[in-house]
């Protein structure tokens, strides 16, 4: 009886690490998912939509992007599997192509609202300037966090599942886009998005881990503080001196 109990307890703790990296391969999965819907109409299925032609860097752009998620999925494979080897040997390439996307996410930014404030117009970019820069910000610090806690399991998982997450808010909105207008529906389902995470997290493991808990608090505090300063005319202004517009 007592070699039974001494190892009740170890049985337990595999069997809960098991069913965590098990959940995080669906939510990566699920996560590409929500891109490939959030961009079927405008990139992914977009000549069964006829959607206009896109510019080679829209392209270059999207192909990273793509290429991080798939690699994501394949990350999470590998450790469910107990491949932790091939795991960090896919991780400098994972760091590379992070990079990628902030910069290409920053720079076709820059250019869109370059050209908005070239044709003298308030559109969307003036916007999303902030928006898209907090984005990007946010998971570069995941990422970045997410590669120096390597060691620790428990963060670095967590924390890079964030950076993917994170990614999701244009393709949150665009799929709330086709249900209803406004800005109030594609925030709540990018929140509902970061919150299904949370809620998956918490059940699998049995307790809200702080990095998940302070990280899902982080990107909804900064999104909400985003929204409101994009539409004081102080950001106008700021967007108009850095710009020309």
């Amino acid at each position: 009886m007592s070699t039974v109990s001494a190892h009740t307890p170890l049985a337990g703790r595999r069997v809960s690490a098991a069913d965590t990296r098990g959940s995080y391969r669906w939510l990566a999965l699920a996560a590409a998912a929500i891109a490939f819907v959030g961009f079927a109409r405008s990139y992914y299925l977009k000549d069964f939509f006829g959607t206009r032609a896109l510019p080679l860097a829209l392209h270059v752009h999207a192909l990273i992007m793509s290429a991080w998620l798939i690699l994501f999925i394949v990350q999470t494979c590998l450790i469910a599997a107990h491949r932790i080897t091939w795991h960090r040997r896919f991780g400098m390439a994972a760091a590379v192509l992070a990079a990628l996307v902030i910069v290409t996410g920053a720079t076709l930014t820059v250019l869109a609202t370059e050209r908005e404030a070239a044709a003298h117009e308030v559109g969307r970019f003036h916007y999303l300037l902030l928006i898209n820069s907090v984005n990007l910000l946010l998971f570069g610090a995941f990422v970045g966090g997410g590669f120096v806690l390597r060691v620790r399991a428990d963060a670095h998982k967590r924390l890079m599942l964030l950076g993917a997450v994170t990614l999701l808010a244009p393709a949150a909105a665009r799929i709330s886009l086709l249900l209803a207008r406004g800005p109030l529906p594609q925030f709540l389902t990018f929140y509902a998005c970061i919150g299904a995470c949370v809620l998956i997290d918490t059940l699998r493991s049995g307790r809200l881990h702080p990095v998940m808990g302070w990280g899902a608090f982080a990107v909804i505090a900064a999104f909400q503080l985003s929204y409101f300063t994009v539409q004081t005319h102080q950001w106008l202004s700021i967007v108009h001196r850095l710009f020309g517009g």
